[in-house]
């Protein structure tokens, strides 16, 4: 099932683990959310995509069986509100939200911020690029990472989405004279365009991260609301 005809079913089952940061204003700073899940805590038995993540959450939730993992899906952090550390707060805050509902364990699949940079890499050499200091050089896994996060393994394609032909030239602006692979705009990695099909196609990685998470912290400047 497609991720957009799941979504609305999801944020109807699980509002309990929305958040939203607030700002001294009391003006929305950052939002986050979330889904429980069950996992056996192996790498190779996280989902391998993102879509398989939502499903196996609901199947969860309609067979009535018990949630250990918490699963974060999504953290936006206002554009005025970058580079303050609001992305730690907010990470934090959702971390929390899964010792609110007693799940031992916390994962992400994680979208590497720069990977449009190096479209052509695997995502498995990319995850593996890190900084003189030993960090991920890619700057969202690093702060996953400073925050005791460990790199569990990779989903090549997390998120899969399809057009024709004039489709794919609408959304991009570019032209595709023949089948094969191209590069676009703020890609991850190539587009594959079948022109005898009418039917262009691109896979996006995601990498999944696991969290060690204790304790609720302390006295954060943005407050819950």
């Amino acid at each position: 099932m497609a991720v957009h005809a799941i979504i609305p079913r999801i944020r109807e089952s699980f509002p309990s683990f929305d958040i939203t940061l607030v700002d001294r204003d009391l003006e929305p700073a950052a939002t986050g959310w979330g889904i429980p899940l069950a996992w056996s805590g192996e790498p190779s038995e996280l989902p391998s995509t993102f879509a398989e993540v939502l499903g196996r959450s609901l199947d969860l939730l309609h067979q009535g069986e018990v949630a250990d993992t918490f699963v974060i899906c999504g953290a936006v952090v206002r554009p005025d509100h970058k580079g303050r550390g609001v992305a730690e707060q907010l990470l934090r805050a959702l971390c929390q939200v899964a010792t609110d509902h007693d799940l031992a364990r916390v994962v992400a699949p994680v979208r590497p911020t720069r990977k449009e940079t190096y479209p052509l890499l695997a995502i498995e050499d990319y995850v593996a690029l890190r900084r003189s200091d030993g960090l991920p050089w890619d700057p969202w896994l690093r702060l996953h990472v400073r925050m005791g996060a460990t790199i569990a393994g990779v989903a090549p394609r997390a998120q899969t989405m399809t057009g024709t032909v004039a489709q794919w030239r609408e959304w991009t602006g570019l032209e595709f004279p023949t089948s094969g692979d191209y590069l676009i705009p703020k890609g991850m990695a190539p587009l594959h365009i079948d022109r005898a099909l009418d039917l262009g196609t691109y896979a996006e990685p995601n990498v999944w991260v696991r969290h060690r998470w204790r304790g609720r912290p302390t006295s954060p400047p943005l407050t819950q609301g």
